[in-house]
This record gives C-alpha cells, structure tokens and sequence, in this order.
C-alpha cells in the first residue's frame, strides 16, 4: 500500500476514534446523577426558565474546560444551555462521601450571557440551614 493511502487510512482511523472517545465522555457524562439532577433543577425553577424562555437545550460539554472536573467524590460543570430569549452556563457542584456513595447537589447557578445569575439549588444557607430551591 503507497505511503500516501496508509497516512490518509491511519488519518481517518484515528479521528473517527477521537470523535467516538468523546461522544462517550459526553454520554458518560450526561447519565451522571451529578449531571441529571443539575438539569432536572434547573427545569423545575421557573424564575430560570423565564429568563432562558423555551424551549430549554441542553448543549455539550466543552471537554477541554479546566472548570469541567469530574472525581471520586466531586464533581464541577458548566453545562451550555439555551432557550429562545438567551442562552448561559449552568454551573454545578456536586459531591459525594465516597465512591459507592450517592452523589448531592451543593450548589447549582445559571449565569446568562449578559452576566446575570440566577441561583437555582443550595444544599446549605448562610446560617448553615438547609435549603431546597431559591
């Protein structure tokens, strides 16, 4: 086989095997609980779907974002999301006791493109009560 037709076959191989690896992290990471409960949050708070207006996306992961960390027992996003009057970043922290352990929501926040940012969950208040929704 000519030089030419290996480099192009070994070329196409391994980009067809970055784009599957990352679509499985993204999956990975959509059917995280710490994903699944940010998300199921912020379609439950009516003060953030107003300011996104519907119908609410939910976009990818940017996978090469420092902010986008997933471990043992934390885990911190920044999830893309859109509606039809503005779109943000949905950040969430989330964390766990240990690895067997179910994950709980901290903290989770919508910040829109022109810098307004709406709480949507905190697990503990300033006085350390707990708190379900803002």
């Amino acid at each position: 086989m000519p030089l030419g037709a290996r480099i192009l076959f070994h070329s196409v191989f391994y980009a067809g095997g970055f784009a599957i690896v990352y679509y499985l992290i993204q999956k990975f990471h959509s059917r995280g609980l710490y994903y699944k409960l940010a998300v199921e949050q912020l379609q439950s708070h009516p003060e953030a779907q107003e300011a996104l207006g519907p119908p609410l996306n939910i976009h990818y992961l940017k996978l090469i974002d420092r902010e986008n960390f997933v471990d043992i027992a934390d885990a911190k996003l920044k999830i893309p999301v859109s509606g039809s009057k503005s779109e943000g970043l949905l950040y969430v922290h989330s964390s766990r006791g240990g690895p067997f352990q179910r994950w709980h929501l901290d903290e989770v926040f919508l910040e829109l493109k022109d810098g307004q940012q709406i709480p949507v969950f905190k697990l503990r208040g300033e006085n350390g009560d707990e708190v379900k929704k803002e």
